[in-house]
Parts: C-alpha cells; sequence; structure tokens
C-alpha cells in the first residue's frame, strides 16, 4: 500500500459535559472520577517476557474465538496502570465491536516491579513490540489495533514509525490520545507554576515506585539522589536517561519522542488532542513532519483537557468521547485491512 486508505472517519466535535469547559477542571475530573464497566468479563493476567530478566504483566480481555478477531493493544500513560479507567474503557469498547482487548503494564506499573530489575521510558518501544509478535507468533492473532494515551500515545506514535522494521507484524492502525510526542516540550509545560499539582503528584508516584523497587531488588539503585529529586526532569537526570543509556535527560527526550520517527509511518495513525490540555501543548501536533505525512490524521479539539474528553452520555456511551472516536478510527482503518506483506485478516 503505497499511500493511505481514504478512511471515512469524522465524529462531530467534541463537546464538554456541563461544568467541564475548564482544562483543568476536565482533567481533574477524568483522574478522580469513578466509572463501570458492567459488560466487560473478568480479564486474564498474563505476564509477557520482553527481556532477558524482565516481564510485563497484561490483563486479557478474548472474545470466545480470539484467533478470528481483531486485537486492541492499549497503553497507558506515565505511572498509570491497565486497571485506570481509560484503559478499561478502551477495553470495553473493543469488546463490544467483537475484538480482543490487550491492557498492557509497563515495566514496574500495576504492581509490577517485582516483574524486572530496570525501569522503563518513554519511548520503550521493544515491551510492547515483542508482547504483539508473541501474540501473532505463538497465539496466532491476525491482526492488531493499539491505541496508547499521554505518554502511552507516545509510544503508539513511536510504534507505527518502526513497523518498517517489523514487517511481518500485522498492525493496522494507531490512535493517540493527548501524546507526548515531543517530551521536551511536554516537560517544559508541566513544570510551569500553574502545573504545580500535576507536576508533585507524578513526582510524588516515581519516587514512591523507585522506593518500592529498591525493597524489593535491594542494590538495584542508590536512592540518595531521590531526597532532592521533586522534578520530573531530575528523575529522568539521575534515574531514567543513566539506565537506559541516554547521555542526560535532554539526550533521552530528544532520542524517545516520537516526532523522530514521525515521517517514517506508513499506517493510519490518528493524534486525538485539546487545545486546553494543561500540560501536553497542542502546537507539538502541527510540526512539519506531522503535517507532511498523508498517514497522520490530527484532530485538535477546542475542549477535553489532558485526557479527558468527557461529554454527555446517551444510550450507547457514558460519555467518554476520546474512547468512541479513537476505536470508531481503528474501526475504520481495518475495514481497509492491515498493511502489504504483514498478514490480513
Amino acid at each position: 500500500m503505497s499511500s493511505p486508505p481514504v478512511l471515512h472517519w469524522s465524529p462531530p466535535p467534541f463537546r464538554p459535559r456541563r461544568g467541564l469547559s475548564n482544562g483543568h477542571v476536565m482533567t481533574v475530573v477524568a483522574w478522580a472520577r469513578p466509572r463501570r464497566f458492567p459488560d466487560l468479563p473478568a480479564p486474564d493476567a498474563r505476564v509477557f517476557a520482553v527481556a532477558p530478566g524482565t516481564q510485563v504483566l497484561a490483563h486479557c480481555y478474548w472474545q470466545p474465538d480470539r484467533r478470528t478477531c481483531p486485537t486492541l493493544l492499549a497503553l497507558h500513560g506515565l505511572e498509570g496502570s491497565s486497571g485506570v479507567h481509560y484503559m478499561r474503557g478502551l477495553a470495553a469498547r473493543a469488546w463490544r465491536r467483537g475484538w480482543n482487548a490487550v491492557a498492557l503494564n509497563q515495566r514496574n506499573c500495576g504492581g509490577t516491579e517485582h516483574l524486572t530489575p530496570g525501569l522503563y521510558h518513554s519511548g520503550l518501544t521493544a515491551d510492547p513490540l515483542a508482547v504483539l509478535d508473541e501474540l501473532h507468533r505463538r497465539d496466532e492473532l491476525p491482526a492488531f489495533v493499539v491505541a496508547g494515551y499521554s505518554l502511552g500515545g507516545n509510544l503508539a506514535v513511536r510504534i507505527a514509525g518502526e513497523l518498517d522494521q517489523r514487517p511481518g507484524l500485522p498492525v493496522a492502525a494507531v490512535a493517540a490520545v493527548c501524546p507526548t510526542i515531543d517530551l521536551e516540550r511536554c516537560v517544559h509545560a508541566l513544570e510551569h507554576k500553574r502545573n504545580l499539582a500535576y507536576h508533585f503528584n507524578f513526582v510524588r508516584n516515581l519516587r514512591a515506585r523507585m522506593r518500592r523497587k529498591v525493597g524489593i531488588w535491594p542494590g538495584s539503585f542508590d536512592l540518595a539522589p531521590l531526597r532532592s529529586t521533586w522534578t520530573i526532569r531530575r528523575f529522568d537526570e539521575m534515574y531514567t536517561a543513566p539506565h537506559h543509556g541516554f547521555a542526560g535527560a535532554h539526550d533521552y527526550y530528544h532520542r524517545a519522542s516520537a516526532l523522530r520517527v514521525a515521517d517514517r509511518i506508513r499506517v493510519p495513525a490518528l493524534i486525538l488532542a485539546a487545545a486546553d490540555d494543561p500540560f501536553v501543548p497542542a502546537d507539538q501536533f502541527l510540526a512539519d513532519v506531522i503535517r507532511a505525512n498523508p498517514w497522520i490524521t490530527v484532530r485538535i479539539e477546542r475542549f477535553g483537557g489532558h485526557c479527558g474528553f468527557i461529554g454527555e452520555a446517551n444510550g450507547s456511551s457514558d460519555g467518554y468521547w476520546a474512547e468512541d472516536a479513537v476505536t470508531a478510527f481503528l474501526a475504520e482503518a481495518l475495514r481497509h485491512g492491515v498493511r502489504q506483506g504483514a498478514g490480513g485478516l
């Protein structure tokens, strides 16, 4: 397939639920508001070996005949897990469409510090790609779509850009909600004083995770710098970057950003964002490398906050607009089949 298919995907503009037209309010409500998924079955827990000495946990929602339908791989954001609301929301919508859904925990997330001595990072696509590869080769699943939120959205876009190195992997499309595709710009926005509460919450969780990590793997990391680590940038400078072989936080942010591989994307890719996102600036999605690639569809809504997009509920949806829009895009891409040379339905 040398040119992108014409996808008939055009959801109506997002309209926020009453009282949620402020980006900060939308973001906080989306994080704190409980949700229920009564039609979603209990998942199967599955551990994947993704590297020597390293495993990751996924919660899998299988259709009765998993080998005859597509599979959605869902990727969470910074310090999230397979159990956060949007991961289950994506799984519920995939299940309703007759798809399998695999909600993947990144390294150490979802209470999995014991499964690996190492850390995850924002561009670590090797893990989800290893999961997809095992599901295709061992489970004989025929086709995949990938959806990610925030940091997981950066991973999803990077996966799309790296598929040229995986010609046998049948990924039909990817979608990313509020993705951090320019990590330096997103960290800089998070450092603004108006985002102090978000920043503090992320760092507090990272600090607690490192302490749990060393409690399980004694001597794996030096906790002395943690006492003076109160920003994500310093955490990445002291821990993430050196652990993964980057020269420092700046080098890490540059090399792990999906912008570095966006020109190589040759599957339908959706970027869904909000102009009022407090710490993922929408202007990064207008970069020349994005606009020049016809395989990438960018949709920037006026409202939505960070990974919120809570609209009014109706008889067929609980109002989480992004989940509906993402799965509709992926379904339309699946209707056109997977890329040439990567198998098919």
